[in-house]
């Protein structure tokens, strides 16, 4: 992560913390913090450039940029469980449910994802009410039944189907796992200004699809020390990814042509775009 990517991740990172002062020292509260701790904020990165490409304030855009990262952590926590995936690390640290226990896990993963809409709706956020409806309503979308849970159920559903799925099949399980919440999050800024999003919209779908790629790439190639994780477990379980059905250089070489896309989407900004440009390109050189 570059230093201007590291700067942002420990403003948000203090942001949550100030957030989460007053909820005390209980069970749920400690887990809370754990959940949030760490992670490369690429999602609230996403917030805040988007935000400053459209005048925004960084000191409103940290509301969101928290939002998007609770809602996230609120997503590992559930995912990890013995009910989803089953999982002992993540970020190189035990899971909540393993940390503590499956039922404090459950309870930090709904009192993360009250957060996320606290604080996306915060009125020291968006400053207008019409801004702060459409990021809560936005965010509800992404996060539920049209979009992340979708995606999660069909993700789930993958793992005793009779066949593999296709390569399409694939793609739009991972446009609402993966994809919604960075689609909302690239396009919290422009929404915040009450702005058109349809350009920070076209360069996060395809960043989400090649984001998901890498992570692939990871699950094949990597080791847990390096990801922070369990890795190879897709290969383990019989599943289709976009690794086994492309082969893994003609996958890198997908993620790399996702990249190059979602940098053509951003041409009407110059180069105030920047950093979104950097931010695609490292996501698909991240080992983690």
């Amino acid at each position: 992560m570059d230093g201007a990517g590291s700067g942002q991740a420990a403003r948000v990172q203090a942001h949550l913390d100030a957030v989460l002062e007053p909820f005390g020292n209980g069970t749920v509260a400690q887990a809370m913090r754990y959940a949030v701790s760490g992670g490369k904020r690429v999602r609230a990165r996403l917030v805040l450039d988007g935000a400053r490409l459209h005048g925004v304030a960084e000191d409103r855009a940290l509301w969101p940029a928290a939002a998007i990262e609770a809602m996230h952590a609120y997503s590992l926590v559930h995912d990890d469980l013995p009910c989803m995936d089953d999982d002992d690390l993540r970020r190189g640290q035990p899971t909540v449910h393993v940390r503590w226990d499956e039922a404090t896990a459950v309870l930090t993963g709904d009192a993360l994802q009250s957060l996320a809409f606290e604080m996306a709706s915060h009125p020291e956020g968006a400053d207008t009410a019409q801004a702060r409806a459409d990021l809560a309503l936005t965010l509800a979308r992404a996060a539920g039944g049209q979009g992340m849970v979708l995606g999660q159920a069909l993700d789930i559903a993958a793992e005793t189907a009779d066949r593999p799925l296709t390569l399409d099949e694939i793609t739009y399980l991972q446009a609402g796992k993966t994809g919604a919440l960075i689609e909302w999050a690239a396009c919290a800024g422009p929404r915040m200004a009450l702005a058109d999003p349809g350009p920070l919209s076209a360069y996060a779908q395809a960043l989400g699809l090649a984001f998901q790629i890498q992570d692939d790439v990871i699950d094949a190639t990597g080791d847990a020390a390096a990801a922070g994780k369990a890795v190879g477990k897709d290969a383990a379980a019989g599943k289709a990814t976009f690794v086994s059905l492309l082969g893994l250089a003609a996958a890198q070489s997908r993620a790399r042509t996702l990249v190059d896309r979602a940098c053509d989407a951003l041409s009407g900004y110059g180069k105030d775009a920047e950093s979104l440009r950097a931010l695609a390109r490292f996501v698909i050189s991240r080992q983690s």
